[in-house]
C-alpha cells in the first residue's frame, strides 16, 4: 500500500433523475452511499451539467409520447415545417437526427479542452448512452411485464434491473475502494477482495435495488450512474493503473471504469432476450422511442463526467436546446398521427 483514505464531510453532489425530482428528495439515500463518499475527494467531483436536467425530461416526455401512437397512425400525413408532407414516423427519426447534430457539435465544442481531459471521464461517458438506450427499452415493456416468469430459471426483468442497479452501485463502491487504499499493478500483495465488511450495507439487488415501478427503477438507475460519475470520472490518469480486482481477476482501476458500459449493455440483451421468451415484441411506436433515447445518451455522453466549465456548459446547453427541438418535432408529429 502507498498511502490512506480520504475523507469527506457534508458532500451533496448535484444529480438529477431527469423528471423533475429534485436533489433533496433523494438525500435519503444519501448515508447508504458513505462507503463511495468517503473515500472519494470532493475537490474532484464533475456534477451532472445543470442544462441536461430539462434535456432529460423533454426526451423522457418525448419517448412517452412516441408510445400513444397506434403502428398505423405512423404512415399518416405530418406537414413539419410547412410546404410539403411527410409521414408521421419521420418525427421520431427527426428528433434523433437534432440530437445527433447537437452530439457532433458537442465534440467540436470540446475538442480544444479534450488534452485536458482525465482519461476516467472519457472512459465513463459511454455509460450513459448504455443507460438511455436502456431507458428506451424499458418504455418497451408494460408494468406487469416486469414481473413475469420467464421460465428456464431466467431472471424476470425486474431481478435483472435490481442486478444492473446492484451492480452500479457496487462499481462505484469497490473501485473508490481500491483507489483509497491503493495496490501497485503487480504487487504480491494485493488482496484477494475486498473485506466482506465492507459490503456489508450494500442493497440486496433482488429486493430493495428492485422495488418499485419502471420509473422508480428507473429513477434509482440514474442517482446511482450520475453519483458514481460524479464521484470517480475526476480521478487523475495515474489513479486509473492502480491495482485492483474485478471476479478475482487481476485487473486495474481503469477497467472496472470501463465495466459501467458493458454491464449496462450485458443485461439490456438479457431482458431483450427475457422479452422474447415472454413473447413480448415492440411495436414500431416502442422501437422509435428507443431510437430516440439511444440518440439522445450519445449526445449526452459527450459532457457526461466531463470537467465543469464554460466549454462543458456551452456543449451541455447544446444538447438542452436539441432535446427540446426533438420533443416539439415529437409532439408535432404524435399531434397529427392522432388526427
Amino acid at each position: 500500500m502507498v498511502e490512506g483514505t480520504t475523507t469527506v464531510i457534508n458532500a451533496q453532489p448535484l444529480i438529477s433523475t431527469g423528471d423533475g425530482a429534485s436533489n433533496g428528495e433523494l438525500m435519503t439515500s444519501r448515508p447508504l452511499d458513505a462507503p463511495l463518499l468517503e473515500r472519494t475527494d470532493p475537490v474532484l467531483a464533475r456534477p451532472l451539467p445543470s442544462p441536461l436536467i430539462s434535456a432529460r425530461s423533454n426526451i423522457l416526455a418525448a419517448g412517452k409520447a412516441l408510445l400513444d401512437l397506434a403502428e398505423p397512425s405512423l404512415a399518416g400525413e405530418w406537414k413539419w415545417i410547412g410546404g410539403s408532407e411527410q409521414e408521421v414516423r419521420y418525427g421520431a427519426y427527426r428528433a434523433a437526427e437534432t440530437l445527433e447534430l447537437a452530439e457532433s457539435k458537442s465534440r467540436f465544442i470540446l475538442a480544444p479542452e479534450e488534452t485536458n481531459e482525465t482519461q476516467a471521464a472519457r472512459i465513463v461517458g459511454p455509460a450513459t448512452a448504455a443507460r438511455w438506450d436502456l431507458h428506451g427499452l424499458l418504455l418497451s415493456i408494460d408494468e406487469e411485464s416486469l414481473d413475469a416468469e420467464p421460465g428456464g430459471e431466467e431472471w424476470s426483468i425486474r431481478l435483472a434491473m435490481g442486478h444492473i442497479i446492484s451492480g452500479q452501485r457496487a462499481y462505484g463502491w469497490g473501485t473508490a475502494w481500491w483507489v483509497a487504499n491503493p495496490f501497485e499493478t503487480g504487487d504480491p500483495d494485493l488482496p484477494p477482495g475486498i473485506p466482506d465488511e465492507f459490503w456489508a450495507a450494500l442493497p440486496d439487488e433482488a429486493t430493495s435495488e428492485a422495488e418499485g415501478s419502471k420509473d422508480e427503477l428507473r429513477r434509482r438507475l440514474d442517482h446511482v450512474l450520475d453519483l458514481t460519475a460524479e464521484r470517480l470520472a475526476g480521478l487523475a490518469d495515474e489513479r486509473l493503473q492502480l491495482a485492483a480486482r474485478w471476479s478475482g481477476f487481476a485487473v486495474d482501476v481503469g477497467f472496472r471504469l470501463g465495466r459501467w458500459s458493458s454491464h449496462i449493455r450485458e443485461h439490456a440483451i438479457q431482458i431483450e432476450k427475457t422479452m422474447a421468451m415472454l413473447g413480448v415484441v415492440p411495436d414500431e411506436s416502442r422501437r422509435l422511442a428507443r431510437h430516440v433515447l439511444a440518440a439522445y445518451g450519445r449526445a449526452e455522453a459527450t459532457v457526461f463526467g466531463r470537467r465543469p466549465g464554460a466549454a462543458t456548459h456551452e456543449a451541455a446547453t447544446r444538447i438542452a436546446h436539441a432535446a427540446a427541438e426533438a420533443h416539439e418535432a415529437v409532439a408535432s408529429a404524435v399531434e397529427a398521427g392522432r388526427g
